[in-house]
């Protein structure tokens, strides 16, 4: 990753926490770096010590389950309206296929994003399906489903055997119908990746027990957090975000009360543990606030998953002298990870020499991977528009 990427990070985030300072205190919003490293792994002791029992654990589950839903404000989920979905711009590539595509999560209110497919004919319920969210980027030219590393990562998915699916964040790329600072956006972006997996399972090549979710950074905070309100979602991989002490900087992660009530707070390795006992990877690096994985958050995760006698199905990839991103040899850990439990070909990106090889992947311009053209997105709903249809929704 570039030095000017990462000083960007962590100037956000430095900007974020000092606007937030007083906010957090007078709420119960916790904002990122909401403990200091020492304390975050002393509070998951803390559970560890309160949680003897898989009843017991599953209480708590219960408990951290229910904030995140009175947190988001999303005790009702929206209704579930028709996704009508529009594609354009399709190109058959080597082995896979990708095209452009937008459908409505809500009446009126779009995810954009691209699908990629493996090419050739397909049995019913015979393809994975994988939800891509993507982190904060902060180059226009240069971010989020656009990237090289996420298209290679998709392409990847497809020719392994899944139905892909990367799409913006909220106010990123073409989703420009609310703004990504905005109120209620962890709401909002965690119910489009729950649309997503609606969207992906109307494919009758799709085999709805295996879905994965997969992310990085603010992605990786809705992969965990979609995985934890959405049992359909069989395999979890955050990519470089879970930690004891950081909650996330950004409104789309920590906007809204979801981690605390009272004097109750509940971290995100708690939250990302609600996918207990489903296969869940843990990618982790030595430059962020995932760099305690191995001796903090992990084992935390490795005794939840005791609980259930399936310790065997969480793992931790780190990555001590890389930094934060979701990387080739990131991308390489999560393309075993998956092909073990999805049951993907992974033979099929190995070259002669049996290595994974991401040659085959064509890097495709931002034109033609976006969906709406210039003036299809001046008549969209927008703002206060956008909130009442989410308010109608739960009525």
């Amino acid at each position: 990753m570039k030095q000017s990427f990462r000083h960007f990070i962590f100037l956000f985030f430095c900007v974020t926490l000092l606007g937030s300072c007083v906010f957090a205190q007078q709420t119960n919003v916790c904002v990122g770096a909401y403990y200091s490293e020492e304390e975050g792994a002393r509070k998951l002791n803390q559970v560890v010590k309160s949680i003897h029992t898989l009843k017991e654990w599953q209480a708590h589950a219960d408990s951290v389950r229910r904030q995140i839903r009175i947190g988001m404000q999303m005790e009702r989920f929206p209704a579930k309206t028709p996704l009508n979905p529009k594609y354009r711009n399709k190109k058959i590539l080597d082995g896979y296929s990708v095209e452009a595509v937008v459908f409505e999560s809500l009446p009126a209110f779009y995810v954009t994003g691209n699908l990629y497919k493996p090419t050739g004919n397909f049995k019913s319920k015979s393809l994975a399906v994988i939800a891509s969210p993507h982190g904060h980027w902060n180059k226009p030219d240069d971010y989020g489903r656009f990237r090289n590393e996420t298209q290679q990562r998709c392409a990847a998915f497809a020719k392994m055997g899944a139905i892909a699916f990367s799409y913006d964040m909220v106010g990123y790329g073409e989703s420009q119908q609310l703004e990504h600072h905005g109120e209620k956006i962890v709401t909002f972006q965690t119910w489009n990746t729950i649309r997503i997996i609606d969207f992906l399972l109307s494919f009758p090549e799709a085999d709805p027990e295996r879905v994965a979710v997969t992310g990085e950074s603010g992605g990786g905070t809705q992969t965990f957090l979609a995985t934890a309100l959405d049992d359909r979602i069989k395999v979890s991989v955050p990519v470089v975000m879970v930690s004891a002490h950081f909650f996330g900087g950004c409104t789309c992660e920590s906007g809204m009360p979801i981690h605390r009530t009272g004097n109750k707070v509940f971290s995100n390795v708690e939250i990302a543990c609600l996918a207990a006992p489903r296969p869940m990877l843990l990618v982790s690096d030595g430059d962020d606030w995932t760099k305690n994985n191995p001796a903090v958050e992990f084992p935390f995760a490795k005794y939840i998953y005791q609980l259930y006698r399936k310790e065997s199905l969480v793992e931790n990839a780190h990555f001590p002298n890389e930094v934060h991103d979701y990387g080739k040899n990131k991308r390489l850990s999560v393309y075993e990870f998956l092909a073990k439990h999805l049951g993907l070909k992974i033979a099929n990106i190995k070259d002669s020499t049996g290595k994974v090889n991401e040659d085959f992947v064509t890097i495709v311009g931002r034109k033609d991977l976006e969906y709406f053209k210039p003036e299809e997105l001046t008549g969209l709903i927008k703002g206060e528009q956008v909130y009442n249809v989410l308010l109608k929704s739960q009525q």
